[in-house]
């Protein structure tokens, strides 16, 4: 087993190692484009690694290592498609002066420096997180169509992906097997609550991501002979509470760096709908059809004002959740016209601030036809020019 000190001797061979935590049971550093976790005494893992995953009690090192940049990045990402998992981990732990039998090890087109990091604690148990988190390209929720197939000759119709959610998980007391197995369920809640939270949408169907395609994890408790092992990891005890609130503030904070997810970033109407096929261009491109041109000329000068006025995303945010329920079977289809027609009324009164000419609005919104959006907008385009309309002019 390397010691930690030989350990950072190595790094610093390479570059300089920036420190991010020192604990009783572990270290963490950031060195170039991976982080390093070297536990401090014996720990039982789980872990997606290749080499190393499932079980164990002989990892002595927790790596999450950026192995390319997320977009055109062929080069490295077809170098990377030609070898096996556990001949890559190889490559990596031993560049990193590591036993490639004792170390867990994730790979991911995230930033290092764009590490999330939280550490909550109650009554001497803590839970450490560190996430590294990208959702731009590879955002997804169960049943959606998938582009891999893993038959005999391995996996087949291999597409890069752009995004993955990698998460190191610490917990410093010992747990039953059982209970570690469910922390694997609670920090999944917990990265899914952060999804939720930001409102990512899935990058192939309507819906709500949960994760990416390609999410991994590892997670350490410690091993001690004389301490009691937890028993329980679900919601409804602290350490479950810790674990929940560890993970998912880090993960907001991964996607904050990585992919400029601030909170209040996120109420823009492409980013509600966008799931619905409304992206800024398509949007744009529908408003121009639906008014007159010097209605959207005017607009256009103030899109900023427009497309992320707080009360119109409001508005916007709740046309996506209807969209969901009628999706989903929770509102008859037979009402979907008369209750989107509805929602886009208040998406004129939203934007033009005339609540008494909800009424006008109604009335002159069609919902015929099979786009779902198209009352969205045509509510939008009504507001928009009744915004101004009648007001006194300076004089």
């Amino acid at each position: 087993m390397i010691s930690s000190l030989v350990f950072a001797a190595l790094l610093a061979q390479q570059n300089p190692v920036n420190v991010l935590v020192e604990a009783p049971n572990f270290s963490a550093a950031r060195n170039g484009r991976q982080i390093v976790v070297t536990l401090k005494g014996a720990h039982n893992v789980v872990s997606t690694s290749g080499r190393t995953g499932g079980m164990s009690n002989k990892v002595t090192h927790l790596v999450n290592h950026q192995s390319m940049e997320a977009k055109m990045h062929m080069e490295r990402h077809n170098l990377i498609a030609k070898m096996s998992e556990e001949d890559y981990h190889d490559l990596i732990t031993k560049d990193l002066g590591l036993n490639p039998l004792t170390t867990a090890m994730m790979g991911t087109a995230a930033n290092m420096n764009y590490l999330g990091r939280r550490t909550q604690e109650f009554r001497g148990l803590r839970v450490d997180a560190f996430v590294t988190a990208g959702v731009e390209g590879n955002a997804t929720r169960p049943g959606d169509p998938a582009m891999w197939f893993e038959g005999e000759k391995g996996m087949e119709y291999i597409k890069p992906m752009s995004g993955t959610i990698n998460t190191i998980l610490i917990i410093n007391q010992p747990l039953t097997a059982a209970a570690q197995e469910r922390a694997v369920v609670t920090m999944t809640e917990a990265k899914s609550a952060a999804l939720s939270e930001l409102a990512i949408g899935s990058r192939y169907s309507t819906g709500l991501s949960t994760g990416t395609g390609t999410d991994q994890f590892i997670i350490a408790s410690l091993l001690k002979d004389d301490v009691r092992q937890l028993r329980w990891s679900g919601t409804h005890t602290k350490l479950g509470e810790l674990i929940g609130l560890a993970v998912k503030e880090a993960t907001i904070e991964a996607l904050r760096w990585q992919n400029g997810m601030e909170r209040s970033h996120t109420r823009s109407i492409m980013h509600a709908l966008g799931r619905y096929g409304l992206s800024e261009e398509k949007l744009l491109e529908r408003l121009k059809k639906a008014m007159p041109e010097d209605s959207f000329k005017f607009l256009i000068e103030n899109k900023m004002a427009v497309l992320w006025e707080p009360r119109l995303s409001a508005t916007a945010f709740a046309y996506a959740s209807v969209l969901d329920r009628l999706q989903y079977g929770t509102l008859p289809e037979e009402g979907a016209g008369e209750t989107l027609r509805d929602q886009a009324a208040s998406v004129g009164v939203a934007i033009s601030g005339r609540p008494n000419q909800w009424p006008v609005f109604w009335g002159k919104i069609s919902v015929a036809g099979k786009d779902r959006t198209a009352p969205f907008i045509e509510g939008l385009a009504l507001g928009w020019q009744a915004r101004w309309a009648n007001s006194p002019s300076p004089k």
